[in-house]
């Protein structure tokens, strides 16, 4: 049903919301205290199962490990709805969110198949059919491995109906993939669920950059100094956390413990972007045969030193990337495409029409969520309304896990009794 405009008003957030970070970046990087968190079961049954996308595809000797890219199906002893849960920016299937969200999704009584990014190297080995980066193409790799996905599993679950969500890039894609599955009719979504997407790519990930050259001590001529400290410190506290390790919990006393400055927290989040954005045009590069990091006709081994374009990856950001290698990738195949139709094509503006006033579209997001640019918070309120869900503090994806957010994922989700 489309309804007007006029009429929607996004979702108020109940009185009871607290999340205990105010700054932003504060929220982005600390997972809430445990106290804080929704309760979720220690363990669901859940089994992983390799696609081939392409199964002929040869694998470059530097990548020996990689066969097939893994999934995992969270499943219930009854028929239920299945949700696809799409990983958010350079994350796999079974990173810590990921196993959270599922564990959320399967108490709430959906089966769940989990997916990698198709920004994450194991899926730009195994199923990319391009350069990773732009959603129209990365929306249809991934509808491919999700239809692989399902026939691997078909036999082993009772299905009544389907769903799509997805967190950051996840859930930017989950609109495209949703597109294409209107046209396809594979699964014909009840319901798809954006979690904290940017608005424009582009335009989000030159923001994370931001945070890095704007904050690194010294500036990016210091890049290579900086990085070595950060990391030997990192090292350093993650052996002084003793059993369990790296967690919610021990971050919060190991930040209350150093009060690191908002700029040092900036350059971090900055420097997570850089990372994954550095693995992925590695691996894009490597699977095309060189020239923008490696050079043509050079043999990666599985014993080959990759510490010299390791440090030139991660001094090479996404707008780089993108302006030097993947926007003439694009003008080869479409002479006189412009960067600004190339940009204006990929971002939820250019799905306006199509999710304005969709009933099965919803949207869960945070005003304070730093991959956002002025006027995006309330573009995406105008568009989705009241199937649109803005809490006031969070950061981003910081508050996924908070028990107000936690209904508000599995209430759109759930929908009205039928």
């Amino acid at each position: 049903m489309i309804l007007p405009a006029a009429v929607l008003a996004a979702v108020p957030v109940p009185p009871t919301y607290f999340y205990p970070f105010v700054n932003p970046y504060e929220a982005t990087v600390m997972e809430l205290p445990r106290e804080f968190e929704v309760r979720l079961p220690s363990e669901i049954p859940v089994r992983e199962f390799v696609v081939h996308p392409f199964p002929k595809r040869h694998i470059p000797e530097v990548f020996w490990y990689e066969n097939g890219l893994t999934c995992s199906l969270a499943y219930q002893d009854r028929e239920a709805p299945l949700v696809f849960l799409i990983a958010g920016s350079g994350s796999r299937f079974d990173v810590p969110r990921m196993l959270k969200l599922q564990k959320v999704l399967y108490k709430a009584g959906f089966h769940v198949i989990s997916i990698t990014s198709p920004t994450h190297m194991d899926f730009v080995v195994n199923a990319a059919s391009g350069l990773p980066g732009i959603a129209s193409d990365d929306a249809k790799d991934l509808y491919r491995v999700m239809e692989l996905a399902w026939q691997k599993v078909r036999g082993d679950v009772r299905v009544s109906s389907f769903m799509l969500a997805g967190y950051s890039l996840g859930g930017f894609d989950a609109a495209f993939i949703a597109r294409i599955d209107d046209r396809e009719h594979r699964f014909d979504f009840k319901r798809v669920l954006l979690i904290n997407p940017p608005v424009c790519l582009y335009d989000s990930v030159t923001a994370l950059d931001q945070l890095l050259v704007d904050n690194v001590p010294g500036g990016m001529d210091n890049f290579d100094a900086w990085f070595r400290g950060v990391f030997s410190q990192t090292m350093q506290l993650a052996e002084s956390w003793g059993p369990g390790g790296l967690s919610g919990e021990s971050m919060y006393r190991t930040y209350k413990r150093m009060q690191p400055s908002e700029s040092n927290l900036a350059a971090l989040i900055g420097l997570t972007a850089r990372m994954n954005a550095a693995d992925m045009i590695f691996t894009a590069d490597v699977m095309n045969g060189g020239g923008y990091i490696v050079p043509k006709n050079v043999r990666l081994t599985s014993t080959t030193s990759l510490t010299r374009y390791a440090i030139v990856a991660y001094k090479t950001s996404f707008a780089d990337y993108f302006n030097e290698w993947l926007l003439p990738h694009y003008q080869m195949k479409e002479p006189g495409l412009t960067r600004q139709a190339l940009l204006q094509r990929e971002n939820l503006r250019a799905l306006e029409p199509y999710l304005r006033g969709n009933a099965k579209f919803g949207l869960v997001h945070n005003e304070d969520d730093i991959i956002l640019v002025p006027g995006d918070i309330e573009y995406l309120e105008r568009v989705f309304g009241d199937r649109a869900w803005i809490f006031p503090s969070g950061g981003h994806m910081g508050n996924m896990f908070q028990p107000d957010v936690v209904s508000a994922i599995t209430g759109f989700l759930k929908g009205k009794e039928e």
